[in-house]
């Protein structure tokens, strides 16, 4: 909550008196001050809102407090009381920048009510001023940790894209930080002062997906009570975020196909075309050119969105990322006065991490939880994360004198892998260290099944 801090200046000691004991009850702090050089030596010490002075007074009068009060602290508003007012005073003290002036005598509650817009307007301005700042801190290339080249890579891409109206497919693994990307690229886009809508693609079921992107009207389904606007029109001139799109069903990528061709939809039951405007970027973590292979996504679909890809590292691939994001989310979670110990990062440096960074910011918060101290140490991290081997360590394979067949070692762990596995290539690959890409490679060359 912003202070509410008064100055008034006026050479009747009387009306000081009258102003304070009328003030302060209304919760300001007021100062007072008998002439113009005491007032403004008390309006160097102090932060004040608000000056209410009068303007003629022996020595230096209130147009001069006004254009001191203006030129070293220009956020502080002034008020100029005055018993001699004229059209030419009135408007020299506004030309010279007085919020307002006011006629001795006058009623209280006129002066109450003129201090009270001041303090409602000026609140109002500095919550818009903290509103602009947690935004750009939320979602400025700052918030996206990480000083290693795969990450300086992806900040120059979202810089380079962001100014341009290019739909974006953003690449990568759960919990890498897609929709933050997203986030990115509008805030610092011409866009940034209208809406940014996400919608999860694969979190709905075609029917009720359909609805969400494209509205429907009255009527156009059991259920359909009244009209609903669809994600594209409520996303206006901002951005349309589309997580997960490669989950969508073969009949919705047709329809959204058909959108982002002609810029134009049609609520579900409805005949009324409308003209969309909203910038689309969209987000998958999964390979869409094997969902290409197999017929799941379409091909025209996938040339449309693909028109400026970024891929997002996993967070194995950039250990050296960890204690910037550590630290990161210590400070996320107000505990800066923390630190974690070397083994504790250690221990986190080495872990694979599935989960990617969405994965590190619940352990650091779990850890914080489990701390007795200020110092995260390594009993306090999640058994699965203490007992991964150091870097170097392996399974240890006798070699025989007869020799050992490399390829067979290499089917055998693929082997091991998968069926630890559950038969689900992705999590093998992440077991043995590897790409998924990477595996097939492998199982083709060696010819495993």
């Amino acid at each position: 909550m912003p202070s509410k801090n008064i100055l008034i200046i006026d050479d009747e000691p009387k009306m000081c008196k009258v102003l304070k004991f009328a003030l302060e009850p209304e919760g300001y702090s007021v100062t007072t001050a008998e002439n113009a050089e005491v007032g403004l030596k008390r309006f160097g010490e102090d932060m004040y809102e608000l000056v209410i002075s009068d303007l003629k007074m022996p020595g230096q009068d209130g147009l001069h407090v006004l254009e001191t009060v203006r030129k070293q602290k220009p956020q502080t508003e002034v008020i100029i009381m005055t018993a001699y007012a004229t059209a030419q005073n009135a408007v020299e003290a506004m030309k010279k920048g007085a919020y307002d002036y006011i006629i001795k005598p006058f009623e209280m509650d006129e002066l109450k009510l003129k201090v009270k817009h001041i303090m409602e307007k000026r609140q109002l301005a500095e919550e818009n001023v903290q509103l602009k700042k947690e935004l750009k801190d939320k979602y400025s290339l700052e918030n996206m940790v990480g000083q290693s080249g795969s990450m300086q890579e992806v900040y120059k891409m979202v810089e380079r894209v962001a100014p341009t109206h290019a739909t974006v497919l953003i690449r990568g693994e759960s919990g890498t930080g897609k929709e933050l990307v997203a986030q990115a690229i509008h805030q610092l886009s011409p866009r940034a002062s209208e809406p940014f809508v996400a919608v999860n693609c694969g979190a709905l079921p075609e029917n009720l997906l359909e609805s969400e992107l494209f509205g429907h009207e009255k009527g156009a389904f059991t259920g359909a009570d009244k009209l609903k606007m669809g994600r594209f029109e409520l996303a206006g001139k901002g951005t349309i975020f589309l997580d997960e799109i490669g989950d969508i069903t073969p009949s919705t990528q047709i329809k959204l196909l058909r959108v982002l061709q002609n810029r134009q939809i049609e609520r579900l039951g409805g005949t009324k075309t409308l003209r969309i405007q909203a910038r689309t970027i969209a987000a998958t973590n999964r390979n869409l050119e094997e969902a290409l292979k197999d017929g799941s996504f379409r091909e025209d679909l996938y040339y449309r969105i693909n028109v400026f890809p970024i891929t997002l590292p996993p967070l194995r691939e950039r250990p050296e990322d960890v204690p910037d994001l550590v630290a990161h989310f210590l400070k996320k979670f107000r505990k800066d006065e923390h630190a974690i110990d070397g083994p504790a990062l250690d221990c986190l440096a080495r872990y694979r991490w599935p989960g990617n960074v969405r994965e590190l910011e619940n352990i650091i918060e779990r850890s914080l939880i489990m701390s007795v101290t200020d110092t995260i140490k390594e009993e306090d991290l999640p058994p699965h994360v203490r007992h991964v081997p150091s870097v170097g360590a392996s399974t240890s394979i006798e070699i025989p004198n007869e020799g050992i067949s490399l390829e067979q070692v290499e089917r055998d762990l693929i082997k091991n892998a998968l069926n630890k596995a559950g038969g689900n290539k992705s999590k093998a690959a992440k077991l043995l260290g590897i790409t998924r890409r990477k595996l097939y490679s492998m199982m083709e060359r060696l010819g495993s099944d």
